[in-house]
């Protein structure tokens, strides 16, 4: 990453070597896919051909989508559905229960699309599903990645209300990038989430992609902005351009930039920094729970 913000790349720019990926392998990841495939499992993992699937499942830890697969918002980053979503199904939250029992998930993550057409937001479901979980599978932990709910506190208090093992709510890129690549979401706005999180005692997390046309400082202001709101737990992982449609890829940042971004971070006291060009949200997720 250069010290000031790069010209934007034309798009497909060729992938670097350092971002090939090795087919998954492994005896546990093949009993989940089996399990998966089987009894026709959705994931999250699947569905967002998500390079770390194998060595996630081979750690006994999975990504679920709740709420749909249509999304109210359009970020310019983001291949989910943009439109009118269905009405939400009530039995959800027992069909994730139920996926996590048979998939023998140690560390279930959970995430959502944004449900701005909901007075709720969704949050109701958010937290049966998290409820539900932990009626099937007590020994499983949680992460929920969450979206802002437009800023109504009442919602966001339904997470806090079921206290999951790990919070998250991504930031996504800097300060000055916001508006074009979360067209509706706010900078500040996220902060406030993040920030409400950790006064309730939360152990929080956030996630910033990089090669969007950031700068190293724009880079480290973000984390001292998530520092100041108690986040515990950040990763850094390189954008990908998902269609032609979406905004391009204005840099690859190199596997020596994320590695010194990790130490930056761990000396400004994360605990944890999940940083490398392959590094998504729910990467050694369950490590973040201890």
């Amino acid at each position: 990453m250069s010290e000031t913000a790069t010209k934007i790349a034309k798009p497909r720019v060729p992938k670097p070597k350092w971002l090939r990926v090795k087919l998954p392998t492994g005896e546990e990841y093949k009993k989940v896919r089996n399990i998966v495939s089987e009894h026709k499992l959705h994931t999250i993992c699947e569905s967002g051909h998500c390079p770390n699937m194998g060595e996630c499942w081979g750690e006994g830890t999975a990504t679920f989508m709740i709420l749909g697969n249509v999304c109210t918002r359009s970020c310019g980053f983001c291949n989910v559905n943009t439109g009118k979503p269905e009405e939400v199904d009530v039995f959800e939250p027992a069909k994730v229960a139920k996926s996590v029992a048979l998939m023998g998930i140690k560390h279930a993550v959970i995430t959502s699309v944004d449900r701005d057409d909901l007075g709720d937001g969704g949050s109701e479901i958010w937290a049966q599903t998290v409820r539900a979980i932990r009626r099937q599978s007590p020994g499983t932990t949680m992460e929920t990645l969450i979206p802002d709910f437009g800023g109504k506190w009442d919602n966001l208090q339904q997470i806090i209300d079921v206290a999951p093992e790990v919070v998250s709510h991504n930031l996504e890129t800097v300060r000055r990038l916001t508006k074009s690549v979360r067209i509706q979401a706010k900078y500040d706005r996220s902060l406030e989430v993040l920030r409400r999180l950790g006064k309730a005692g939360l152990r929080t997390k956030s996630g910033i992609m990089l090669g969007l046309g950031e700068t190293k400082e724009e880079v480290i202001e973000a984390m001292d902005d998530l520092r100041s709101v108690g986040v515990n737990v950040l990763t850094l992982g390189q954008y990908l351009q998902p269609t032609p449609k979406h905004l391009p890829v204005a840099e690859f940042i190199h596997p020596d930039v994320f590695k010194e971004l990790e130490q930056i971070g761990l000396e400004k006291g994360f605990l944890f920094v999940e940083s490398g060009p392959l590094v998504r949200s729910s990467y050694h997720a369950e490590k973040h729970v201890k």
